[in-house]
């Protein structure tokens, strides 16, 4: 028996031009264990945070930073992903609060889209949600720079080194990218995935279908059993007609040989 308690979600008043986000406090409650004991679940805040670009012109992120560096060691952050990307350093900030402050209490969901940085965020959670219509594009970073050359050249390199780090983390360490398409990614190639890829490299750990979050190796299997069986209609219907013909060919020869005959 479960007893959770839950009060409305209340908007954090931030001047953001590009994401939301929300809060609610979740008082604790008695959860049922499988040998029948009950464990208690201590209460905590439930942050969930709707993520556009990375591409704020003020510092409307600053006031989501100051928030999220607060919170207690209960509180647990949702991201909700429909994004193009953006700023690499934007995200990279994101990435120190959740491992810092959200560690084994991050689900990422993509509702739609995540595209360069959007696919990155996307990949720093510990429980990775896909709808069934997600999207998501992995790619090198892009940048433009002024200035003298040897400026340019020493922070490019700077920059490099930072970047790829962060890239390496998320991407090849975690092993969502093999070793070949890492380097292939760094000399331009694009990564797109579906939802189905998405499970397949380990990306996604679940999928949301008609409100109900399905592990993304079920989801596979059942993919694969609906597409055995349509493969399996397709060609019983296949047999039949073929049968149908064989049966409408004989019939039609044995009525010329009676009406020869006769």
């Amino acid at each position: 028996m479960e007893n959770e308690k839950k009060q409305g979600d209340k908007q954090i008043n931030f001047q953001s031009t590009e994401h939301t986000l929300f809060k609610k406090k979740i008082q604790g409650f008695e959860k049922e264990t499988k040998n029948g004991l009950f464990r208690k679940i201590p209460g905590y805040v439930q942050y969930r945070f709707f993520v556009n670009d990375f591409m704020e012109s003020e510092k409307g992120l600053h006031f989501i930073y100051n928030e999220l560096w607060d919170v207690g060691k209960n509180d647990r952050l949702e991201l909700r992903i429909n994004s193009n990307g953006g700023m690499v350093n934007e995200g990279a900030q994101f990435y120190s609060i959740i491992k810092n402050k959200f560690n084994g209490r991050c689900t990422t969901i993509l509702d739609n889209k995540g595209y360069s940085m959007g696919a990155l965020t996307f990949c720093m959670g510990d429980m990775r949600v896909v709808t069934e219509r997600a999207d998501l594009m992995a790619h090198d970073y892009s940048s433009g720079l002024g200035g003298k050359a040897g400026e340019i050249q020493a922070y490019n390199e700077h920059s490099q080194k930072f970047i790829r780090k962060f890239f390496k983390e998320i991407l090849l360490d975690t092993g969502f990218l093999s070793k070949k398409e890492y380097d292939n990614m760094l000399i331009g190639q694009d990564y797109w995935m579906d939802a189905e890829e998405l499970c397949e490299r380990g990306m996604a750990t679940h999928v949301l279908v008609n409100g109900k979050n399905i592990k993304a190796h079920d989801y596979l299997a059942n993919k694969r059993y609906i597409g055995e069986n349509k493969e399996t209609k397709r060609q019983r219907d296949k047999n039949i007609k073929k049968l149908a013909k064989q049966i409408k060919k004989e019939i039609s020869k044995r009525l010329k040989k009676n009406i020869l005959e006769s």
